[in-house]
């Protein structure tokens, strides 16, 4: 009897443990907190679980998960912004805003944004929950998001830009309507390929879900899809726009010449943007009928604002690629340095080679932001699951046909008097450079009739420029102002 009941037992835990694998489609908790931001005390509630995507037939087809921070003490709802976020990838959780830059806590790291021991949160006092309720939106395989039915469910429903733009606009209208957020002004904020996420999601909210936005924010932006799905910046275009990049990481490491290095970064970066723009793009164009003086002269120029030398340069026709960079600007040193975020540096097997051996930045942030979260939903937010946390989920192949979403922008922009946009970009990362993000800013509208509602912020810092303490403090305070600005109060939506 004593080893039917031990067998039992057995089995009831291993049922449990079983079930605890698997994601639920719909389920929520709710726990209350407080945080203390810009010196007032702040309530809050959180509630983290899963809401489903439906198929045609109505059938729950995946879970995503999502973390909602919303102000306990406000009695109206209606003027309270929503802010939306998303991390990009594509593959990528939401882990990396949410932990880092606008939630109630971010990752015990230095002031520069590196790890330290023991791991773990801290509270966020410069969290713009003060102002804004925020949601932070796992898509599907990402953080704990899971296709339900493998091997019934196609992938391709999820796996591409418009796929992605299409189940999320519904999955986002679902919980809208849920949290009851109708009235409220909402707002979309993405990181990397977050910004080509939601610059589409800002058409297909309007166009299919009608709903309306009050700004997007375009955090360290990919290379939208602005003419005719065009985003990859090659040839003479993509060779210019990253020179500043090269100034700037080349500026923060001190091997520019002496005048430059004596300046202030920005002076510095208006000098190289000067350059690139007016001298250097007439001379790629002309490619191999330019003449051997001046293609020595560019390469003299760019010589002076990247750092390296003359005789690299020339050799790959003054068409720098970044990954070279990266490997050959403290390659004297023995070092290399990141990508995302050149202030990083790595050590390779050997000093030889045309690109790093590792991503030094990527590395360092897995470092910091994975024991972090994974303790943060157990210990804090009491949300107990056996389902891995993907910091990147597999989500390819990726279908990036029709990408439009620099278009999409516009068109939701043009259709929308209310809707603003803001890009912040770190001056050091050199994956989606600064300068591409000033260039995309300045063709989405080529009427030019809508550049007021268009801005740029630029921070000393990388791709996740709120890793670094003082630029963590200016860009939540610049989604504040970007806010402020785009609440019209009772001004009609018309021109």
């Amino acid at each position: 009897m004593k080893s039917i009941l031990t067998i039992f037992s057995f089995l009831i835990v291993f049922s449990l443990f079983a079930q605890n694998r698997s994601i639920p489609a719909d389920e929520t908790i709710t726990t209350t907190h407080q945080v203390t931001i810009k010196g007032k005390s702040v309530p809050y509630k959180a509630a983290t679980g899963t809401q489903p995507v439906w198929n045609e037939k109505g059938e729950a087809i995946a879970a995503v998960h999502f973390t909602y921070y919303e102000r306990s003490d406000i009695k109206s709802k209606n003027t309270r912004p929503l802010l939306i976020s998303f991390n990009g990838g594509p593959g990528s959780a939401s882990v990396w805003m949410h932990l880092a830059y606008t939630g109630p806590k971010i990752l015990k790291v230095d002031d520069e944004g590196f790890p330290i021991q023991p791991y773990g949160v801290k509270d966020n006092p410069n969290s713009i929950l003060d102002m804004a309720d925020i949601v932070f939106v796992n898509p599907v395989n990402t953080g704990y998001s899971r296709i339900l039915d493998t091997e019934n469910t196609d992938r391709e429903f999820f796996f591409g830009v418009n796929e992605d733009i299409s189940y999320l606009a519904d999955w986002i209208n679902t919980f809208v309507t849920r949290m009851n957020r109708w009235e409220s002004p909402k707002y979309l904020i993405g990181e990397s390929y977050g910004t080509t996420r939601v610059s589409g999601l800002a058409l297909e909210l309007q166009n299919r879900q009608w709903m309306y936005l009050n700004g997007v924010i375009l955090v360290s932006p990919t290379e939208l899809g602005i003419h005719s799905g065009q985003g990859r910046r090659d040839g003479p275009l993509g060779a210019t726009l990253r020179v500043p990049y090269f100034t700037a990481a080349a500026w923060y490491h001190e091997k520019l010449p002496q005048d430059l290095q004596s300046k202030d970064l920005l002076e510095v970066l208006d000098e190289s943007e000067t350059y690139a723009v007016q001298d250097l793009m007439p001379t790629l164009v002309k490619g191999g009928f330019v003449a051997e003086e001046e293609k020595q002269q560019a390469a003299k120029m760019i010589a002076r604002y990247s750092g390296i030398s003359e005789r690299v340069i020339l050799q790959y026709n003054l068409d720098v690629p970044t990954s070279f960079f990266w490997k050959e600007l403290l390659r004297d040193e023995g070092y290399t340095i990141g990508r995302l975020d050149s202030r990083y540096k790595g050590i390779d097997r050997t000093d030889g080679g045309d690109r790093p051996d590792f991503n030094s930045e990527l590395t360092s942030w897995l470092h910091a932001f994975t024991p972090a979260i994974n303790y943060y939903y157990k210990n804090v937010l009491n949300y107990q699951t056996d389902i891995k946390y993907n910091m990147f989920g597999p989500v390819h192949p990726w279908n990036r046909d029709g990408n439009n979403t620099g278009e999409n922008l516009r068109q939701a922009m043009a259709q929308n008097p209310y809707l603003h946009t803001m890009i912040q970009s770190g001056y050091y990362d050199g994956a989606t450079k600064y300068f591409d993000a000033k260039y995309t800013m300045w063709q989405i509208d080529p009427s030019g009739k809508m550049k007021d509602r268009l801005s740029f912020r630029g921070y000393r810092s990388g791709h996740m420029m709120y890793l670094r303490n003082e630029d963590l403090i200016s860009s939540n305070d610049h989604l504040r102002e970007f806010i402020q600005k785009s609440l019209p109060g009772n001004k009609p939506a018309k021109y």
